[in-house]
C-alpha cells in the first residue's frame, strides 16, 4: 500500500508584545511590536518625575533593549501629541538610528517645534497621516482612525499583522458633542470590529471611574456660567495641551468681548503651532500680549496660563507668590483650575488656591462644578469599545496597575474569557499566536532613565538618594590637614554645615566632632604602617555620622575631605 505523505504545516510565529512604558505608571508610552526581525514602536512619551525625585525633568523609557537592534526598527507610529506619548522623541531618536516616524499633522507640527529646541539632532524623518491613512511597515500593516480625547488629531491603530489584527484605542473616549473635533463616527469603529480583532489594547485610564466620560458641551456651558457672570479678570489655568479647553476659553472670551493675553512657554508654543495649523481659531485682535493688559478695564481681561498643577516656576504660581510682572491678584478677580489635579500634586495645589484666595479672588475647580473633562474613557465607554471590536484576546493599557485590573474586570464583565485576558507590566514580553496569548518568563529592562538638564541616563538610585539625604537632613563637611611626616591633624579641623544644625548655636557639639575626627586619625596613622585614607575618610563618615545621630536624632551627609600637608 503507498504512504500517503503529509503535508508540512508550516509554523506561525508568534508576535511579542513588549511595552517598554505607560502600565503600571500613567505616562512614559512607549510599545514594541516584534514579529521575527522586525520591530515597530507605538509612541515614544516622558513622565513627569514624583515628588521625591528631586532635580529631574523627566523619566523617559529605558531603549537598552534596542541597542544593536536599530536596522530592525520598522518605523515609529505615533497615537497623538501629547508629551506622555511623543516627549521622549528628541531623548531618543539618535540612540534609534532615526528610523522614519509617522504622525499626524498637529502631532508631527508639536513634534518637529520642540525638535527645534535640539539643535544638536539630525532632521527627523516624519511622514504626515491623515483619518483612514494606510501604510505598510514590514509585516505590519497599521490603519490609523478618528478617536475623540482633549487634543485633536488624535487616533487608534488597526494594525494587520502576520498572526492578526491587533487595535490600539490610543487615548479616547466617545463624546458625541465634542468642542473644535469632529464626533466620534461609531459606524467606522463598527466596521473595524468586523474585521475580525485578535487583540484589543485599550485605555485604562478612567476604568476605575464609573458611568461615562463628560461632554466637552457641558464643560463649555460651566464655563460659559462663569464668563457671564463674572465683573472682573478672568485667569484660566489648564494643561498646556488641553488644546479643546484653550479654544473654548478664547471663543468665550469673545463671545462676553474680553481680549486674551497667554504666558507660559508650552501653553504660547502649543497655541501658535495651532493657530497656524488652524486647530485654533481666534478673531483678529483677540490676543494680546501681557504686557497690554492694563490698557483695558478688568472687565474686558481674560489671562490663559500653565500651572493649575502647582508647578514652582508656572505663571500661576508666579502670579500667586506677586513674581509675575504684568499681573497682581485682586479683589473681583476669577481664577479657573481647568484640569484635574495629577496623583501626588494634592497639597501644592492646595496651597496655591488657599494663597490665590487669601488676596481676595473667587476659586473656580473642578470639584466644585464641572469645568474639567478628562479626555479619557470611563466605565460604560470601555465596556462599549469592548462590544464593538468583539476581540478574541483583551490586554488593557495605559494606567496604573490598579486601573489595568479594573479593565480586565471589565473585559470579563463582557465576556471575554479569563485565560485570554493579560494584565502586564513594563518589561514583560507578552507573546500572541491565533491560539493564544500569554505571559512568557522573558523581561527586558524597563526601569526609569531619568532626564536631568543635559544628563540622559546618568542620575540613577544612588544619585536620588543623596539629594533625599541632603534635602532631609543637610550635609555636614569635616576638613582635616594632615602632617605628611607625623600622621597628625594640623590645627583643629574646619567643619561646614549646610541644613543640618546652626553653627553658632551648636558651639559643644562641633567640639566635640572635631576631637573625635583627631582621634580617628592619630589612631589610624600611628602604627607607622602606610597610611590608607579611604579607610580614614570612610572611619570619619561612620563614626561622625553615629554620633552626630546619638546627639540629635538626625542623618546629615558626612563629607569627609582629608589634605596631606
Amino acid at each position: 500500500m503507498k504512504k500517503t505523505r503529509k503535508k508540512k504545516v508550516r509554523k506561525t510565529q508568534s508576535l511579542r508584545i513588549i511595552p517598554l512604558g505607560g502600565l503600571g505608571e500613567v505616562g512614559r508610552n512607549m510599545m514594541l511590536l516584534e514579529y521575527r526581525k522586525d520591530i515597530l514602536i507605538i509612541d515614544m512619551g516622558f513622565r513627569l518625575p514624583e515628588e521625591e525625585m528631586l532635580g529631574i525633568d523627566y523619566i523617559i523609557p529605558n531603549i537598552s533593549y534596542l541597542e544593536g537592534k536599530q536596522e530592525r526598527i520598522v518605523g515609529a507610529v505615533f497615537t497623538h501629541g501629547h508629551y506622555d506619548h511623543i516627549g521622549a522623541i528628541p531623548y531618543l531618536i539618535d540612540r534609534l538610528g532615526y528610523p522614519p516616524l509617522y504622525a499626524s499633522k498637529l502631532t508631527t507640527g508639536i513634534i518637529l517645534k520642540r525638535q527645534a529646541d535640539f539643535p544638536h539632532l539630525a532632521p527627523l524623518d516624519i511622514t504626515e497621516i491623515k483619518d483612514k491613512t494606510k501604510i505598510n511597515l514590514g509585516p505590519f500593516k497599521i490603519e490609523f482612525f478618528h478617536q475623540n480625547h482633549n487634543i485633536p488629531d488624535n487616533f487608534g491603530l488597526f494594525i494587520e499583522t502576520p498572526v492578526g489584527n491587533i487595535v490600539n484605542t490610543s487615548d479616547f473616549k466617545f463624546d458625541k458633542n465634542p468642542i473644535n473635533d469632529t464626533p466620534t463616527d461609531f459606524n467606522r469603529l463598527k466596521e473595524l470590529g468586523k474585521r475580525g480583532v485578535l487583540l484589543l489594547m485599550s485605555d485604562s485610564t478612567g476604568a476605575e471611574e464609573e458611568g461615562h466620560s463628560l461632554s466637552e458641551k457641558q464643560i463649555f456651558q460651566n464655563l460659559e456660567e462663569i464668563f457671564k457672570n463674572s465683573k472682573g479678570r478672568i485667569i484660566a489655568a489648564t494643561f498646556s495641551s488641553l488644546i479643546n479647553r484653550i479654544q473654548q476659553i478664547i471663543t468665550l472670551s469673545e463671545k462676553y468681548r474680553r481680549k486674551v493675553a497667554i504666558d507660559g512657554y508650552t501653553m504660547k508654543m502649543n497655541v501658535e503651532i495651532c493657530r497656524n495649523l488652524r486647530y485654533i481659531k481666534t478673531q483678529r485682535g483677540t490676543l494680546i500680549s501681557p504686557k497690554e493688559i492694563k490698557k483695558y478695564p478688568d472687565s474686558r481681561i481674560t489671562f490663559l496660563c500653565t500651572g493649575a498643577q502647582g508647578e514652582e516656576s508656572a505663571i500661576l504660581m508666579r502670579i500667586a507668590n506677586g513674581e509675575y510682572p504684568f499681573l497682581k491678584i485682586k479683589k473681583g478677580d476669577s481664577v479657573i483650575f481647568s484640569s484635574s489635579v495629577i496623583p501626588g500634586n494634592e497639597r501644592t495645589v492646595q496651597f496655591l488656591k488657599d494663597n490665590i484666595l487669601r488676596q481676595g479672588a473667587i476659586v473656580f475647580h473642578y470639584k466644585m462644578m464641572d469645568i474639567h473633562a478628562g479626555g479619557h474613557a470611563q466605565q460604560e465607554e470601555l465596556k462599549k469599545m469592548i462590544r464593538i471590536m468583539k476581540p478574541k484576546f483583551f490586554m488593557p493599557i495605559h494606567g496604573q496597575y490598579s486601573m489595568l485590573v479594573a479593565h480586565a474586570q471589565l473585559a470579563k464583565e463582557e465576556k471575554i474569557k479569563e485565560k485570554n485576558i493579560v494584565v502586564a507590566e513594563n518589561g514583560q514580553v507578552i507573546e500572541l499566536t491565533p491560539e493564544r496569548i500569554r505571559l512568557t518568563k522573558e523581561e527586558v529592562p524597563a526601569n526609569y532613565v531619568m532626564v536631568d538638564g543635559l544628563g540622559i541616563g546618568d542620575v540613577g538610585d544612588i544619585v536620588l538618594r543623596d539629594r533625599q539625604t541632603l534635602a532631609n537632613g543637610g550635609m555636614f563637611v569635616i576638613i582635616a590637614a594632615v602632617d605628611r611626616k607625623t600622621g597628625k591633624v594640623k590645627g583643629s579641623p574646619d567643619i561646614i554645615s549646610r541644613g543640618f544644625v546652626y553653627l553658632k548655636e551648636s558651639k559643644d557639639l562641633l567640639k566635640e566632632a572635631r576631637k573625635k575626627v583627631v582621634r580617628i586619625v592619630s589612631k589610624a596613622t600611628g602604627s607607622g604602617a602606610t597610611v590608607n585614607w579611604i579607610y580614614i575618610k570612610d572611619e570619619i563618615k561612620k563614626q561622625i555620622g553615629a554620633f552626630l545621630f546619638k546627639k540629635t536624632k538626625r542623618r546629615p551627609m558626612i563629607l569627609p575631605v582629608v589634605i596631606e600637608v
